[in-house]
């Protein structure tokens, strides 16, 4: 048994309308699943399924932001508020040990779990660190607090990597030594992930796409490439997948499913669950509380 852990940035559960993408670009592994789409209208669990709104917001006015939603997704912690504030982007200084020392990575492996980051990170990346032209994203900081290995490049043409971008396009674009592994379609993406999963009991794997996309950085079809790639992504795990196997996907704050701003949203975050350990997820009503309810389904397997 494995459990996949796939975090989607900017991504709103919100109804049915003309101005959310999520109701009208074509997902079809998604509809066949939920019965429709990715809206709120098909809240609710069946066996081995649910779909259900998170709390982005935590008690804490403002629009939700990247920089503590990531913390509290990851260390099960009520970031904003400890916070403060909402905090885009990067996770706050005085936070960054709380989510090394208590990642869901790191206690994961406390339980005995062995945990797995799909993601690869190329050298530029790491220079672009060193030399402070970026900082250090949440999942990074959780990954190195646990130890975790971080793939590289040969991982990734192995293919035993995965892009932030599912395809590898976008990090090809962005990065000349990228450039030399060919593109794959978003459906052996999913197959990928979903052979990943043999090795590990918990992987994670992260897309920044939705957000990207909502906040019009991908240009005007970038809603639909992001959407049609999460679902090709979807299909290719339903295909590749061991019954045994779980699938989470959820967000850190709406972004996507209102095309007429492009900036985040107050709407609830989308839990969805796939497989046998779904019914471990129905009393989550908060994204500060996915962490722990991955860990109590890991343990009872």
């Amino acid at each position: 048994m494995a459990f996949i852990f796939v975090f989607l940035d900017g991504v709103g559960l919100a109804p049915s309308a003309p101005t959310n993408p999520l109701a009208h670009v074509p997902m079809p592994a998604l509809h066949r699943l939920l019965g429709g789409p990715l809206t709120s209208e098909h809240i609710g669990y069946r066996d081995e399924l649910l779909l259900a709104p998170l709390d982005a917001c935590l008690g804490v006015e403002g629009l939700p932001q990247s920089g503590t939603n990531h913390v509290a997704l990851l260390a099960g912690v009520n970031a904003p508020a400890l916070h403060g504030r909402h905090q885009p982007h990067f996770p706050p200084v005085a936070l960054r040990p709380l989510l090394a020392e208590r990642s869901l990575f790191r206690r994961a492996q406390m339980q005995g779990q062995r945990v797995a980051f799909a993601n690869v990170f190329t050298a530029g990346y790491w220079q672009a660190l060193a030399e402070r032209r970026l900082r250090r994203s949440a999942s990074v900081i959780a990954a190195e607090g646990a130890g975790l290995y971080l793939r590289t490049l040969d991982d990734l043409r192995a293919g035993n990597a995965l892009s932030w971008d599912i395809t590898g396009e976008g990090l090809a674009a962005r990065d000349p030594a990228a450039a030399t592994i060919a593109p794959i379609s978003p459906l052996a993406a999913g197959e990928r992930l979903a052979r990943l999963a043999s090795d590990y009991d918990l992987v994670f794997f992260e897309s920044f796409l939705p957000d990207l996309a909502g906040h019009g950085r991908l240009g005007p079809d970038g809603a639909a490439t992001a959407l049609t790639r999460i679902d090709g992504l979807l299909a290719g795990w339903l295909r590749a997948r061991r019954p045994s196997d779980s699938l989470l996907i959820t967000s850190d704050h709406g972004n996507i499913e209102q095309a007429a701003t492009t900036t985040h949203t107050t709407a609830p975050a989308p839990l969805l669950v796939i497989g046998p350990h779904a019914g471990y997820f129905r009393h989550v009503r908060r994204i500060d509380e996915v962490a722990d309810a991955i860990l109590a389904a890991l343990a009872h397997t």
